[in-house]
């Protein structure tokens, strides 16, 4: 059901879901971005990964920050019109919490509809080996999610 299209994605799938958000937003009804990277430049001088940016991009945020930039998630915020789930551990070293924060205070400042769950104690792992507590929260917020924003439109009679 083309009308009735979501889509989720963790860590660099979380990535390609802001990407996505921004650049094919109108194909989804809804979309989840959970432990993503949103800003290269911040996570880079955040993450417990930082340097290997600089590596797999063959620049780094001091010397080019425009290129940073230029493939950050954050910088298409202005462009992400379809409702986003936000969700982030607090301990997430891989992927810090600002990289949530970053995101969700945009979309907020830009007026759209954004949902954002933080996990308390939880890293980058929430999804495979958090805690079950968690793990099933999590599990029911996204099913809550998806089920209320894809739930089939409703139609009017005519006749």
């Amino acid at each position: 059901d083309r009308e009735r299209v979501g889509m989720l994605g963790g860590s660099y799938g979380g990535f390609m879901a802001t990407t996505l958000a921004a650049r094919h937003g109108e194909r989804f009804r809804a979309i989840c971005s959970e432990r993503a990277v949103n800003n290269l430049v911040t996570e880079d001088w955040s993450s417990d990964i930082g340097m290997m940016f600089r590596v797999e991009h063959g620049v780094d945020p001091v010397t080019d920050p425009d290129e940073y930039r230029r493939m950050s998630p954050s910088t298409l915020a202005h462009d992400i019109e379809v409702p986003m789930l936000i969700i982030h551990s607090e301990d997430d070293l891989r992927c810090p919490i600002n990289q949530a924060e970053e995101l969700w205070m945009t979309l907020k400042w830009l007026g759209r509809d954004v949902t954002f769950y933080r996990f308390p104690g939880e890293n980058h792992e929430l999804s495979r080996s958090g805690s079950p507590v968690h793990r099933r929260m999590r599990a029911e917020i996204i099913l809550d999610y998806f089920s209320e924003r894809l739930a089939p439109l409703e139609t009017t009679a005519t006749g």
